[in-house]
């Protein structure tokens, strides 16, 4: 896939600090939307993982049944961050600046960004870095869903709809190389109630 010129461009391009002074001890996903991340995170990550939460923030939705390893946080606030029981470690940082990420190479056995892709300005610098920190067969899982600060987020994610998205973020592995395959699956909870939308795309480092 090839990106239109400004693309990865936002309605508000003011600096991402400032939007994100403030902390938002809130969850951006509903209940339903929540239980089935949950199954999924369960079902994917491996015994004892080493984990980074990327674009992390007041809650990681690593259920309790999953025995993990260290669990590192990198996001833009740090009260948000201190207040996550399932962080041993964090920093703040802004990947949208600078998309290095301040870890060895292999370190982790997965790393996650949940409900925040749409606000990746350069992910194909960024899919290579996490790429570059993962351990060989670990997985970078991308979950998704409609909610989004509009004004933060991507021009080119705004006018995609649910299925097109998987084919955008599956595009970021392709062009960043390394990866296998990408896996999309939809992860929207079933039933006689409203709900929110969830979708992961997910794939191993070769």
């Amino acid at each position: 896939m090839e990106y239109p010129e400004s693309s990865f461009y936002r309605e508000d391009e003011s600096d991402d600090s400032l939007f994100y002074l403030e902390p938002r001890l809130l969850v951006h996903i509903d209940d339903a939307a929540i239980n089935e991340l949950g199954k999924y995170l369960h079902d994917q990550l491996p015994e004892r993982a080493t984990i980074l939460d990327l674009m992390s923030s007041w809650r990681s939705h690593i259920p309790e049944t999953v025995v993990t390893g260290e669990v590192y946080g990198l996001g833009m606030n740090s009260e948000e961050m201190s207040d996550n029981p399932q962080l041993d470690q964090w920093i703040v940082k802004d990947i949208n600046k600078d998309p290095h990420l301040p870890y060895e190479e292999n370190l982790f056995d997965a790393v996650m960004v949940v409900v925040s892709v749409q606000y990746m300005t350069n992910p194909i610098q960024i899919f290579k870095e996490v790429n570059r920190v993962l351990k060989i067969n670990g997985k970078f899982h991308v979950v998704y869903s409609n909610r989004m600060f509009p004004t933060k987020a991507t021009k080119i994610w705004k006018v995609f709809d649910d299925i097109e998205r998987a084919s955008l973020i599956g595009s970021y592995f392709a062009n960043s190389g390394g990866w296998s395959v990408p896996n999309a699956i939809n992860l929207s909870p079933t039933g006689n109630f409203p709900s929110d939308p969830l979708f992961a795309v997910s794939a191993q480092k070769e």
